[in-house]
């Protein structure tokens, strides 16, 4: 039985695979733009201005039916006066309530009966669409740092790892209508991809690749990426990603640091060798040069080996004087 699979790129509906699913199956295509906006304070005039017309127009009706009904005349005029100025006076607090102030680092996501309108961006008091719906979306900077994840690295060796992630919102429209809580979003996604660059490299070894410890900042750009592509999804971008925490499981650090201090040990002494080596061939060529003394093979190899314990030794040696002949 062959089943054909879609192909990554493709999705339900023909939309792109990176779109997201809303609940009944339809893909979220919000994306950013400019809602309507007039200056507040313009609108705050005009709204005052409706609101004391519509008050003068209920006083004067609710005047005139007193004198018609004074005079027995007919109420008429003066009730559809009432009428509208109760309306002019509505017209005017509907217009007020969609004044909204809108601080330095913040954007307004308006909605009109459900539909996404756009977003405004210009800070201060702003008058937008009456009886539009608004939520207070934060542009600023955003930074945390993640839990103090345990996980294996290349090699397999358990390591405590944690980073410190910098991030904002690039789309307000897709930070709010694509996914529940983009603040959530950004920590789980980051813990994630934390977890994915951690697991791809070990944390020091020997061999030339990139290893945790030693190529810091190649990490942090790897991570970076993966942190980015991610999030952009939900309309976010990174800003920085730097490891904050990096060390070995408890269970195996003084293993590890048994290991670091044997390599250490290892290094240092063939550095010892080598110029303990080098100074003795010069030493041998010095005193062949000049004449000093004649040497065959095997006082040659003898004269080596103390030399070599000398310059080798961990600790002082104490030299044995041969008071006799050279023979």
């Amino acid at each position: 039985m062959n089943e054909q699979t879609p192909a990554p790129d493709e999705a339900v509906g023909g939309t792109p695979a990176g779109t997201p699913v809303g609940h009944d199956g339809t893909r979220v295509n919000a994306t950013e733009r400019a809602a309507w906006s007039i200056d507040g304070f313009a609108g705050l005039v005009i709204s005052l201005a409706i609101i004391g017309l519509g008050l003068w127009q209920m006083i004067a009706g609710v005047i005139s039916a007193t004198e018609a009904v004074d005079s027995f005349g007919s109420v008429g005029g003066a009730v559809a006066q009432i009428v509208i100025g109760a309306v002019v006076f509505t017209v005017g607090t509907i217009l007020a309530s969609s004044l909204t102030v809108i601080a330095p680092g913040h954007t307004k996501v308006v909605q009109f009966f459900g539909r996404y309108i756009g977003t405004v961006r210009k800070t201060g008091l702003r008058m937008i669409v009456p009886l539009a719906t608004r939520k207070n979306v934060s542009v600023r900077v955003h930074n945390f740092e993640t839990s103090d994840l345990k996980v294996n690295e290349a090699d397999g060796n358990p390591i405590n790892i944690a980073a410190i992630v910098v991030w904002q919102v690039a789309d307000t429209a897709r930070a709010t209508f694509s996914v529940e809580d983009y603040e959530d979003f950004v920590a789980v996604q980051a813990e994630s991809a934390l977890r994915h660059v951690a697991m791809s490299h070990p944390y020091d070894n020997d061999a030339h690749e990139v290893t945790l410890r030693g190529d810091t900042e190649v990490i942090n750009a790897e991570l970076a990426r993966e942190v980015a592509e991610r999030i952009t999804l939900a309309g976010l971008e990174v800003i920085e990603v730097r490891i904050s925490s990096l060390a070995y499981s408890p269970e195996i650090a003084q293993a590890m640091l048994q290991r670091q201090q044997a390599s250490a040990i290892i290094a240092a002494r063939e550095k010892i060798v080598e110029g303990a080596v080098g100074m003795v061939e010069g030493a041998l060529q010095r005193l062949e040069a000049k004449g000093i003394v004649e040497l065959d093979d095997e006082r040659r190899a003898a004269m080596v080996s103390n030399l070599l314990v000398v310059l080798c030794s961990e600790r002082g040696t104490t030299p044995v004087v041969n008071a006799g002949s050279l023979y």
